[in-house]
């Protein structure tokens, strides 16, 4: 069992995480008045010391816990510590995320520094956003100067503020609709004190508020953690720590892109080039703004360039590039500002229009690209200090290579798609859910790109290569770009098709999908949807067959079977299957030419 303290957004996140695996889990906060919207979570309320909760997590047996709590609650980090110590079990720390220490503002380790401060430069105004529990660490500033508090209005802030004997007239509730920086300018405090509570807890807005005010801001830093917690940042790094951890909570395991494997060795890369130091282990952004840690196979240094590979993990999704090795050679290059993108080794290069990306150039995907050169800068400011007199300015030059990639190409669409030479670095998330359709689809949408560039206006969309042999012989003016294998995925093939604004569509079909399609099942695979007899048994009934026959169905077990038991000068059946298939497609492309053909396992067709 996984026990997560939570209470903050991050706990929030936390579940929705936990969520994923429809298992359950516990959810500790101190109080009961925040919402958790769980299928899954069993609530624990109320305070732990050492004691309890090493009981608790005994009693339920509790393997990993999940630190998401406030940053500033201490004492309930030193309890997770000792119950950790105790126990031998692991603490990921669901870390918020914090701009960088600002020189314009004051900062202090303690509150009893900071009181200091406001007493040695008399300031005896002061507006405190730190929150009611730090009522008691401010007393001796607030028991003889003038300082008013905000606070949530709820009666348990209240009795915390009464129990402290804190004057109720300087209190203040927080209104999350108020603009704080007509408040700041309306109480004209002489200072404001709060804590470095990250993006979630709003720091950035009151910076910001009391900039525009004009009045001066105390920050106290946050506490130190232990340093054993495991510290994640966002909700994918939670789930690759809890898949390494505890196994067995979640079914499948996730994974990354191509291009996350390429930014993360390309920034390796350079740092050894910049620092003569290998690291094992990098930390790059997604595109959604987590930072991950990614871990770096080699890397090799000369006097002027640097190779750094990943191996790439797929998780369990069936990705024929998985556990192969992703490169980035990084040179500096003085002829150029900037990044530029070299094709390597077993990278494909663009022939044809239609992906975005310039024909002669490497299939380097947009948003990799983006990946590369946000790690790129950021590593060159961080070591300034090393590179040539030309400093920021300095040209980068990136060179991508998979040196199985020629071989793995042909296993793809990229050939079709007009990549030869070797596969695309892709990844529009950076992260690969298991079994996730992303990959596929997004292949679809570049195979749809190609087809509208090169002017199709029919596309044919099939379920592999052995119903598009049969097709083609019907469209063969057509470009092989107009042919698209849809997998399992028709629905989203379609939804593409009109997107892209085409005119008409084909969709070949085979037996054994046309009987799940047509019940209403637009991902047709065997994990989303199953042959449903009673379903082909009705359909079947609709048209007049015979019991004999309705009870020949009700004994296959494969679709294709029903090419045999429905008589050849009677195919009505088939027909009203394709009616149905029509009905579930037809919504998803409302604009065009729809046709839907149905073909046998000799290539005959039905339309």
């Amino acid at each position: 069992m996984i026990l997560i303290f939570g209470g903050t957004t991050e706990g929030r996140l936390a579940a929705r995480v936990c969520d994923e695996a429809h298992k359950p889990y516990y959810y500790s906060t101190k109080g009961d008045s925040r919402q958790l919207d769980s299928m899954n979570a069993v609530r624990l309320t109320g305070t732990l010391d050492l004691s309890a909760m090493i009981d608790v997590c005994k009693g339920q047996d509790i393997r990993l816990i999940v630190d998401a709590a406030h940053p500033f609650a201490e004492k309930l980090h030193k309890t997770i510590a000792g119950t950790s110590e105790a126990l031998q079990i692991p603490v990921i720390r669901y870390e918020r995320s914090y701009p960088e220490h600002d020189d314009n503002l004051v900062w202090f380790d303690t509150y009893e520094q900071a009181i200091d401060y406001l007493e040695n430069n008399n300031i005896d105004n002061l507006l405190a956003l730190t929150g009611v529990n730090t009522i008691s660490k401010m007393k001796r500033y607030w028991q003889s100067h003038k300082c008013r508090f905000r606070i949530l209005d709820r009666d348990e802030s209240r009795a915390i503020a009464d129990k402290e004997g804190f004057p109720a007239e300087y209190i203040i509730y927080y209104n999350q609709e108020e603009d704080e920086t007509a408040l700041f300018s309306k109480l004209k405090p002489q200072a404001i004190i709060t804590k470095e509570s990250g993006d979630s807890g709003g720091f950035g807005r009151k910076v910001e508020a009391a900039r525009k005010s004009g009045i001066p801001l105390l920050v106290v830093k946050r506490p130190t953690l232990s340093g054993k917690f495991i510290s994640i940042y966002g909700e994918h790094g939670l789930r690759k720590a809890i898949e390494k951890l505890l196994p067995c909570f979640f079914e499948l395991k996730t994974g990354y892109t191509t291009g996350t494997c390429a930014a993360a060795a390309t920034k390796a890369a350079l740092t050894a080039l910049l620092t003569n130091e290998v690291v094992d282990k990098v930390s790059i952004t997604l595109p959604d703004g987590e930072q991950v840690m990614i871990p770096i196979d080699k890397t090799g240094i000369d006097k002027e360039k640097a190779t750094s590979s990943v191996i790439k993990d797929s998780g369990d999704d069936p990705d024929i590039t998985n556990g192969k090795e992703i490169c980035s050679t990084v040179r500096l290059n003085a002829e150029h500002k900037g990044v530029r993108f070299l094709q390597g080794e077993g990278v494909g290069v663009v022939t044809l229009p239609g992906l975005g990306l310039e024909i002669g150039g490497p299939a380097i995907n947009a948003t990799p690209r983006r990946m590369m050169k946000r790690e790129i800068f950021k590593v060159l400011r961080h070591y300034q200090d090393k590179l040539p007199d030309t400093g920021l300015k300095t040209g980068v030059d990136i060179t991508i290579s998979v040196p199985d990639g020629k071989e793995i190409a042909l296993k793809t669409f990229n050939p079709k798609l007009g990549i030869e030479g070797g596969i695309s670095i892709i990844g529009t998330s950076g992260v690969i859910k298991p079994f996730s359709s992303e990959a596929f689809v997004n292949s679809i949408r570049r195979g749809m790109q190609v087809a509208r560039a090169l002017g199709c206006e029919r596309v044919v969309i099939n379920s592999g290569a052995k119903s598009e042999k049969y097709v083609k012989a019907i469209y063969p003016t057509l470009p092989p770009q107009a042919f698209i294998h849809y997998g399992n995925f028709i629905g989203e093939t379609i939804k593409i098709t009109s997107e892209l604004g085409f005119k008409a569509v084909t969709l070949g079909i085979m037996i054994g999908k046309a009987v799940k399609l047509a019940e209403g099942s637009l991902d047709t695979h065997s994990r989303k949807a199953v042959m449903n007899k009673e379903f082909i048994s009705e359909l079947a009934r609709k048209t007049g067959y015979p019991e004999v026959i309705l009870s020949d169905i009700q004994n296959i077990t494969m679709a294709r079977q029903l090419w045999d038991i429905i008589p050849a000068d009677n195919r009505k059946f088939f027909r009203l299957l394709l009616n149905k298939c029509y009905e579930t497609c037809s919504p998803l492309f409302p604009d065009g030419e729809l046709t839907i053909l149905l073909i046998d396992e000799e290539g005959n067709i039905v339309s």
